[in-house]
């Protein structure tokens, strides 16, 4: 049995912990800053061992696989240390805050012959197998458009961490990299061209931007993201013959299919929105334990490719880079 190590107990980490019992998984570590946060973690989840700081979990030798939950400013020394220290990684999303940091992070994974992922939900949920399925068998014809929008409106305070600079804030890294990652699940090949606008919050950071992405194929694809706004989280997949429409599309369950030339619509449904961490918690599995192919990673390299093009058109970066 795979042995997990949990760096960082806030709120996405107690509903990672729930996923990993409810797959019948062995946490066997926690590793907090402030170790009383630390200690209630590990009673509520029956965790055997607290570490206060991250360097214990590390040193564990008997932890297979280490869960960062901690906010993406940290992710790079954090993931370096454990891929030093013999762990697989999975990370929460934005795995990195740019490229440079990214390629540095698989190079050693692969010297080390370890598994590093992102914690991406939308390449794990099951509504997704099933819509590649029927565009595949060509029910909506050849795909030519996108639509994304994710808004979600955050408190205007300079020091948390959606708008701080000191702890990479902004939409583009925390909530547009869904709209990316969605993107590039359903088209050919990475974008060639990029164009965006953007609104800047007084930290200098983004908190809303329009974006216009266009492959060598010539789909295109449209992204609204926005801080300052509240809106369903919506994305269209439109092709030749007919279009899907992917409501809550982060962690999505249903899916509406139009057909054009037929003038019908279907439901599709699969899998469960509740379980979307689990879908993370069995894929990484997968990966460490069967050996099959890191699909996702390629998908990851290019949404990071295209953020930092985004961020170098609006002038945006931060101190530690």
């Amino acid at each position: 049995m795979i042995k997990w190590g949990i760096l960082g107990p806030g709120s996405i980490a107690h509903h990672f912990a729930e996923a990993l019992q409810n797959e019948g998984e062995s946490i066997l570590a926690v590793g907090a800053r402030n170790k009383e946060k630390g200690q209630a973690f590990a009673e509520q989840f029956d965790i055997p061992r607290v570490y206060e700081g991250f360097q214990g979990v590390l040193d564990d030798t008997e932890v297979d696989v280490v869960y960062i939950a901690t906010p993406h400013a940290f992710h790079y020394e954090t993931i370096i240390e454990a891929l030093k220290h013999g762990k697989h990684v999975l990370a929460e999303k934005a795995i990195t805050v740019n490229s440079k940091q990214l390629d540095e992070i698989t190079a050693l994974a692969a010297e080390k012959q370890l598994i590093v992922a992102e914690a991406m939900t939308i390449y794990h949920m099951p509504i997704y197998k099933e819509l590649q399925q029927l565009i595949d068998a060509g029910k909506i014809g050849d795909i030519q458009t996108l639509s994304v929008n994710f808004n979600s409106i955050k408190e205007n305070d300079p020091k948390n961490r959606f708008f701080n600079p000191d702890l990479a804030g902004g939409a583009l890294l925390d909530i547009g990299v869904y709209a990316l990652s969605f993107v590039r699940m359903f088209i050919q090949d990475e974008p060639s061209e990029v164009i965006s606008t953007v609104t800047k919050h007084e930290t200098g950071v983004d908190q809303q931007a329009g974006i216009i992405l266009k492959n060598k194929q010539g789909q295109l694809a449209t992204i609204t993201l926005s801080f300052m706004v509240e809106s369903p989280e919506r994305a269209t997949v439109m092709g030749t013959k007919g279009f899907i429409d992917i409501e809550k599309f982060s962690r999505a369950q249903h899916a509406t299919v139009c057909y054009v030339e037929q003038d019908k619509t279907e439901t599709i449904e699969a899998g469960e929105t509740e379980k979307a961490l689990q879908y993370e918690v069995k894929a990484m599995k997968e990966l460490i334990q069967k050996d099959v192919p890191h699909v996702t990673l390629p998908y990851t390299k290019d949404v990071m490719k295209i953020m930092d093009q985004l961020r170098k058109q609006w002038e945006i970066s931060f101190s530690f880079e």
